[in-house]
């Protein structure tokens, strides 16, 4: 039997940009580098995540 799932899934996008558009994963928005750090650590860490860095002032947190 095939073990079907999602086992790849982006959790959440930090970002410094107000501009980002909302979509259908959540997006908080900090309203500075170092917020958008810390953001980005404590969700990584609550829903056991990694975070990429897309070097446009947004972070991506994704479970691989």
């Amino acid at each position: 039997m095939q073990n079907i799932g999602l086992s790849e899934v982006i959790l959440a996008i930090v970002t410094v940009d107000g501009t980002q558009p909302a979509s259908g994963v959540p997006v908080f928005y900090a309203k500075d580098e170092e917020e958008r750090e810390k953001i980005a650590s404590n969700l990584a860490r609550i829903l056991s995540g990694m975070v990429h860095d897309l070097e446009n002032g947004t972070y991506v947190i994704v479970r691989h």
